[in-house]
Order: structure tokens, then sequence, then C-alpha cells
């Protein structure tokens, strides 16, 4: 449904200093996807990582400056207009306006894509039953929750039934119970035959809500496949260990005297204090890791076993944490 080959976008940045020169900053250094007909595909990195980007270029809201790319059968360069009328793209600021109705704007989002007024009345009635929104959608969308105006942006995106659908961050700022809901509807999309790509910084949503994942970073995809197959790649265990002494100095002499154990793979400070250990049996490793410490006289607060995770995987792919980056 989408191919990519080599797709990228640089930006001039205008220099501070008033006699430098403008630099160049490439967001997007050389794309190459597959997504498959019916997949929820995701986007997945931290701020600035070229995420967005590749999606405006996809949706042909910005000119890629070089590669190759097809979108739902349509060639992006070579027939912009044809793309845009097989895709949907719902925005991470959203698209509704305070002062009108869901029905008002789904009636209109369905003319603007050539619907005659009837046709368009009936679309913005099943739209509303199909997102749930039916009990309030003659209502203003300034009195709708965070969880409420985003099905409506969802469904703004999908009025002329596209065969392709962009959500750029769809969940950011929601409460877990409204993040849940946009999931489902998603997953519906999808259901019905629709592929949809989304974008996220949100590990757990890459985990929860999509087929496949490209992890990506400064403008590169670094890692690609299912979220189970990425995190096998990641063997063994991961073990959290939270300090109960937060004083400077003591996280980093908790690291020298683990770094010495035999079953210690790798070792990383976490940046809300701690460590994060890799193991090849964390169960059998966590006393010995416990006698070490306590020999150094460092106390434990807490100690966590947990498989490895896409911030592992994206861990072992950047050298840094995501959820750091982010």
């Amino acid at each position: 449904m989408i191919e990519t080959t080599g797709l990228r976008k640089s930006y001039r940045k205008k220099s501070s200093r008033r006699s430098g020169e403008d630099t160049t900053v490439d967001a997007v250094r050389g794309i190459d996807l597959a997504v498959d007909a019916g997949e929820i595909y995701g986007f997945l990195g931290p701020n600035g990582a070229g995420k967005t980007t590749t999606l405006r270029m996809l949706a042909t809201l910005i000119r890629p400056d070089g590669g190759r790319a097809t979108v739902a059968g349509a060639d992006l360069f070579a027939d912009p207009a044809e793309v845009r009328r097989r895709i949907g793209y719902v925005a991470q600021g959203g698209g509704t306006t305070d002062g009108v109705s869901a029905r008002e704007e789904l009636v209109l989002q369905a003319r603007m894509h050539g619907a005659p007024k009837a046709r368009a009345v009936r679309a913005a009635e099943d739209a509303l039953k199909a997102f749930d929104l039916g009990e309030f959608g003659d209502r203003p969308c300034a009195t709708y929750s965070g969880g409420q105006r985003r099905r409506v942006d969802i469904a703004l995106g999908v009025i002329h039934e596209p065969r392709v659908l962009f959500l750029d961050e769809p969940t950011v700022g929601l409460d877990p119970a409204s993040r849940a809901s946009v999931w489902e509807e998603i997953k519906r999309l999808r259901t019905e035959g629709m592929t949809v790509v989304v974008t996220t910084h949100y590990l757990d949503e890459a985990d929860a809500l999509c087929d496949r994942v490209a992890i990506v970073d400064q403008g590169r995809v670094v890692a690609e496949g299912t979220p189970e197959a990425l995190k096998r790649e990641i063997s063994g265990d991961v073990v959290l260990v939270g300090l109960a002494d937060a004083t400077e100095g003591v996280a980093e002499r908790a690291a020298e005297v683990l770094r010495a154990q035999p079953y210690l793979h790798r070792l990383e400070l976490r940046a809300e204090g701690g460590l994060r250990l890799y193991l090849d049996d964390g169960a059998a490793a966590i006393p010995r890791l416990l006698r070490a410490l306590d020999g150094a006289g460092v106390t434990p607060g807490t100690v966590q076993l947990q498989r490895p995770s896409l911030d592992d995987v994206f861990l072992a792919r950047t050298g840094r944490s995501l959820e750091q980056s982010a």
C-alpha cells in the first residue's frame, strides 16, 4: 500500500550569528518503507526524529527532496493529487472548530470531498454512529472531552473512505481511558480493511496498537518489524534497580560494583535514578547482585524484573534510551 525508496528532506536553518552562513538540517535521511495493505504501521521515535516530516511527505503536505514513493498505487511525485484523493490525514493538533458541532464538521468535510449534500448528510450520520459520537454530535465541539474531540478528528479523516489513513500522534495529551478508546477506533478501521500509519513517541502505544513498527532516529529507520520480533532481538532479561539513597555518587558506585559481575551483559544509569541491567537469567542473578550491592554498602530501594521492551531495542540500536530522548 505504501512503498518508498531513499525518501529524504532537508531544511535551511538560519544562522543565529549576523555574519554566519545558513546551515542545512537533514530531517529525513533516506527512508525505505514497504507498508502492507490492511495493517497498522507505526513510526516510533523521540521528537525531532523525522516521524512527522515523513508522514507529511507521504500525505503530500511537503515535497520530498529526493527518493521515490507510491501511496495507494499513486506516484507521490508524479501524481500528488491522486494520492490526496486516496488518503486521509489527521494532524496532531486536530481540525475541529469550537463553535460548530461534529455533525456540521462531518457534513462540510464530506462536501469538500465532492459528495452531494444528501450523501454528505448520510455519511455524517454513519460516522457519528460508527465513532460513538451520536449522543453529543449536535453540541459545539468546544464542549467535548479530549477523547471525544480526537474521535471527531479521526472521523473527519475517514469520511471520504480513504484507502490509507495517516495519524500524527493520535493520543498525545489524552488520559488513559481516552487513549484506549482511540486505540479501539483505530483497530476497528483496520478490521474494515483500512491501512493506518501512526506516528507516536509512546512505547506502550506502539507495542499494543501496531502490527509493525519502524523505530526512527535522526531521520533514519534504525529498526523495523513486529513489536515482538524486535524485542526478541534483545536476549535475556532486564532488571531495574532503584536505590534507597539518592545521594550524588551512590548510583555510580553501584554501577562500578555491578559492572565487574560476570553475569552482567550491559548496564545503564537511568535518568530518573537507579540502574538498568541486562542479564541472561534475571531471576537467578538478582540474589547475586543484591549480595554485591550489600558488600559495597549500597542499599537498593526497588528491584524489578521485566522482559525487554521497545525502549531496550531503541537503546541497543542508538546507544540511548527513547524515554530519555523523548
